[in-house]
């Protein structure tokens, strides 16, 4: 082709630039270029020189598309004006094309790229060639990119131009001599009749119609009609059609987009609160029934994103979105607002026991287990019910209290479902008060570290001490740890919150060294949100430095469970910290699900026996049972073992008798402050000396 072209690339990227003259070069474009960035420059451009073409950057720095056409539309400059972005709504394009944009286009779509240009190109050759005579005209419509079709009054086709061969792959002048109605879709034949019988002295309104192509599919066109039977040179009715057949796939996307979950093709917010809004007005209008709404997510999902990785979290989501799907009624309404939340809408669900049914039937669903990265995954969900008008008028309301009752199952352990109370207002209104509160005690310096000493029995050494922390609230008094520690946790708080245990019990056993008074080590327990943090080794070496504690007398309490959720992970991990010193505890053993072969390969020192099980022991034969195994257990894997909750003698004679080598409960000390566990091991090394 080699066509001339001058054009103004309105960029701020060098490299897309390059690339789109690459573009069109290799379309067979003798490009002649200049790239601005700028207002400024552009007027400068535009008042020195003439332009085939510009094509802008939706969006720059400092200057953007739309500003750019409105000085081209100042300067009452014609010349095409495509926009390109790689961010553009279906909103802001629709306005940009009412502006005066003849074209938008995605970045990357090169397929629309290059035929957007010598369309716009040949309509601007059109609009000149009007002014001309019948060979101009000719010549522009055969080279065309659009469709040229001429027809009579009956809608006969007397001239197609080639672009038909290319756009349909049709060959040329096949269709000359057919009725175009033929190849039209059959909705789409009443408005191409009412074109063609349109009035003859003008063109009527540009419409969109399907055409089928040489394989029996449909493609989109967009038409412009002109009446030209009297004109001698052309002698028919002329329609002028651009294929929109990815422009509409484009808006159709958009239009998904803004509607519908892309990960689970489900609703998304947005397309829900519209649902629940005409639920709202069905329901008030008189003698409608209510509806139920119901939060639904995936217990422990997180654990599942970390140890796998996010694909098969997204795999997940979808699994669990099929199948939530398949249990629904056609009038019922499933969303995905984001990670493993899901929202729910029952109309003419009124009564609280079919809820509850519902409910049941949405867990139950959980109950196969999931096939991700090759295995299978047992999980279960909760799901929070709220109820409309019982529990709320509004849909803010309604939502809100769905949201209190799944956090409120959640609270519960999860793998259960909670309708909505009132009371459960107040519980939120609590927590969030604690939180609050909580943020305040850690800049405030309200929580103090307490210490629960660990005996060895053999010797009745004290051998270690565990830090524990507690929270005198200056109004409401002390608060247990079972209630703020999960606050903690939830809020991210439990980060900040350790690093403080940490550090005031790393500076502790150093005073008591140096007393000459101290025990073999102080244990710190560590939560999930602190243990997956990737630079816990590097901050507790940093604490161990500041507070010159040798790590051989830090020892860290890690829950089984949390051991278990990412075992290579963990294992990883605690080489590392093993690297320092440090002795490695599995807190509350027997409550989780240890792998005997993990077990064996995490570097850890000591089993702690769950005070559950020391409870009722020597009277209960099933927690004596499982006493005896974590005991034997150690053994074998040449660990110490600690019982907690340790409170009787009797206890203590059964452990002795078994083989524990350490207890720690109230037969031996309550968890107290530092100033009297000072004293407690001041009468501990005396006993020890006499």
């Amino acid at each position: 082709m080699n066509q001339k072209l001058r054009a103004l690339i309105v960029e701020d990227s060098e490299a897309d630039a390059q690339l789109l003259m690459r573009q069109l070069m290799k379309a067979g474009y003798d490009v002649a270029s200049t790239r601005i960035e700028t207002a400024e420059e552009m007027r400068r451009v535009l008042d020195a020189e003439t332009w085939d073409l510009i094509i802008a950057d939706y969006s720059l720095p400092r200057f953007n598309a739309v500003e750019a056409l409105a000085l081209v539309r100042e300067k009452g400059i014609d010349v095409p004006f495509i926009i390109l972005s790689g961010t553009i709504g279906e909103v802001t394009a629709v306005e940009a094309m009412r502006a005066g944009a003849h074209d938008y286009i995605m970045k990357g779509n090169s397929a629309r790229l290059i035929p957007a240009i010598e369309r716009e190109l040949r309509e601007a050759g059109e609009r000149a060639a009007r002014r001309k005579n019948e060979r101009r005209f000719r010549s522009l419509i055969e080279n065309s990119s659009d469709i040229i079709t001429v027809v009579d009054v009956d809608g006969t086709i007397l001239y197609e131009s080639p672009s038909v061969e290319r756009l349909l792959g049709l060959t040329s002048g096949r269709l000359t001599g057919t009725r175009l109605q033929e190849h039209v879709h059959p909705a789409d034949v009443e408005r191409v009749n009412a074109a063609i019988a349109g009035p003859s002295n003008g063109g009527i309104e540009p419409f969109e119609w399907r055409f089928r192509e040489r394989d029996g599919g449909w493609r989109i066109l967009e038409a412009t009609v002109n009446h030209l039977l009297d004109d001698p040179n052309v002698g028919g009715i002329v329609l002028n059609s651009r294929d929109i057949t990815a422009r509409k796939q484009d808006e159709q996307t958009i239009r998904h987009l803004a509607y519908f979950d892309a990960l689970t093709g489900l609703a998304n917010r947005t397309l829900f609160n519209d649902r629940l809004a005409q639920a709202l007005a069905h329901s008030k209008r008189r003698g409608a029934r209510g509806f139920a709404i119901m939060f639904l997510d995936i217990d422990r999902f997180k654990a599942i994103n970390d140890s796998l990785g996010h694909g098969a979290g997204d795999d997940l989501l979808r699994l669990a979105s099929t199948r939530l799907t398949d249990s629904l009624r056609g009038e019922d309404t499933v969303a995905r607002l984001g990670g493993d939340e899901f929202l729910f809408l029952f109309p003419d669900v009124d009564d609280v026991e079919d809820a509850a049914r519902l409910a049941q039937k949405l867990l139950a669903l959980f109950r196969p287990p999931f096939q991700l990265a090759g295995h299978d995954y047992h999980l279960t969900a909760s799901v929070g019910i709220s109820m409309y008008p019982l529990d709320g008028a509004d849909a803010e309301t309604i939502l809100r209290n769905a949201d209190t009752a799944l956090y409120r199952a959640k609270e519960q352990g999860g793998n259960r479902y909670q309708l909505y109370a009132p009371a459960m207002n107040a519980l939120a209104m609590k927590s969030l008060i604690l939180e609050n509160s909580l943020r305040r005690a850690l800049d405030r310096d309200e929580l103090t570290v307490y210490y629960q000493p660990l005996r060895e029995i053999a010797t009745g050494d004290t051998v270690g001490v565990e830090a524990l922390v507690r929270w005198q609230h200056p109004d409401l008094g002390v608060i247990s740890p079972a209630e703020f520690i999960p606050i903690a946790e939830e809020t991210g708080l439990i980060v900040p919150l350790t690093r403080r245990v940490l550090r005031t019990a790393c500076a502790q056993m150093k005073a008591w060294q140096r007393a000459g008074i101290a025990p073999r080590s102080v244990s710190v327990n560590v939560s999930a949100s602190h243990f997956e943090e990737c630079n816990l080794p590097q901050m507790i070496e940093e604490i161990l430095r500041e507070e010159e504690l040798d790590g051989r007398h830090l020892c860290l309490e890690l829950t089984e469970s949390l051991m278990m959720e990412d075992a290579e992970a963990s294992i990883a991990t605690l080489q590392e910290l093993k690297k320092l010193g440090l002795k490695i505890s599995i807190d509350d053993f027997g409550t989780g699900y240890s792998s005997l072969s993990y077990l064996k390969r995490l570097p850890i020192d000591t089993l702690k026996i769950d005070q559950s099980f020391v409870r009722n022991i020597p009277n209960d034969s099933g927690d004596a049972a499982i006493a005896l195994l974590i005991i034997g257990m150690a053994q074998n894997l040449r660990l110490s073992v600690v019982a907690e909750g340790v409170e009787t003698e009797a206890q203590l004679a059964f452990l002795r008798s078994k083989g524990c080598n350490i207890v720690q409960g109230f037969l031996i000390s309550r968890p107290i402050p530092a100033e009297e566990m000072t004293g407690f091991l001041q009468k501990n090394r005396a006993d020890a000396t006499r």
